[in-house]
């Protein structure tokens, strides 16, 4: 286990409404003490214009910097090590099976959805014959998501981080063509997951910021 200190201050590198929304959730669940480092996905500069870049060579948010100054980066590994660093906030199940389920949602949320579809719609450079594969994509995805949600207030017995990256990829249909009203089991786990304080929280804070870049750009 990555060891913290007493009442640790962690250092999160995202950028407005990207895949790190998910961190910033869960780490509202667990009440750590945090800072928020803003990232410009496009100069890949940080608000102080620090070069992100020589934080993380390929310039991807997340990045979580612990106390210690070790760094952790990709979105699973820093959901996992949140939820395994502050494990009073039971953000991940504890059991073998549990883990593995886990780590399966991770896994599908992240390659089936975030790079398989979302990433390559919102890819303004993207071909258009990419973009119409994706498309191709949708419906078995979501069918599928649909089946397993269901009713099911969360992805797991409890919210975990995998609620967490699921809700930030989810949020990417009020830009990307994807539906959700198409599939009303999703449709309905992505609006109960918007009351949770601490979505609500970590959703209309980055919103705000997501909406002034937009504007200055």
């Amino acid at each position: 286990m990555l060891a913290l200190m007493p009442n640790p201050t962690i250092d999160l590198y995202f950028s407005p409404m990207a895949c790190s929304l998910a961190s910033r959730v869960a780490l509202y669940e667990a009440g750590a003490s945090a800072r928020f480092i803003r990232v410009d996905g496009k100069t890949k500069r940080t608000d102080t214009g620090q070069d992100f870049r020589s934080v993380h060579g390929l310039g991807l948010v997340p990045v979580m910097e612990l106390p210690s100054g070790e760094r952790v980066a990709e979105n699973a590994a820093v959901l996992q090590t949140i939820a395994r660093e502050f494990p009073h906030a039971q953000l991940a199940p504890n059991d073998a099976l549990g883990t593995t389920r886990l780590q399966q949602w991770l896994c599908f949320i992240g390659t089936e959805l975030h790079k398989g579809i979302y990433v390559l719609l919102l890819d303004e450079s993207a071909p258009a014959e990419v973009k119409s594969y994706a498309l191709r994509k949708v419906d078995s995805r979501f069918d599928w998501l649909a089946a397993q949600i269901g009713e099911r207030p969360f992805l797991l017995d409890t919210f975990s981080v995998a609620d967490a990256y699921l809700f930030a990829v989810l949020n990417w249909s009020m830009v990307a063509p994807v539906e959700l009203r198409r599939w009303p089991a999703i449709a309905s786990y992505y609006g109960r997951l918007r009351e949770r304080p601490s979505v609500a929280r970590a959703f209309g804070e980055e919103m705000d910021l997501y909406r002034r870049e937009m504007a200055e750009r």
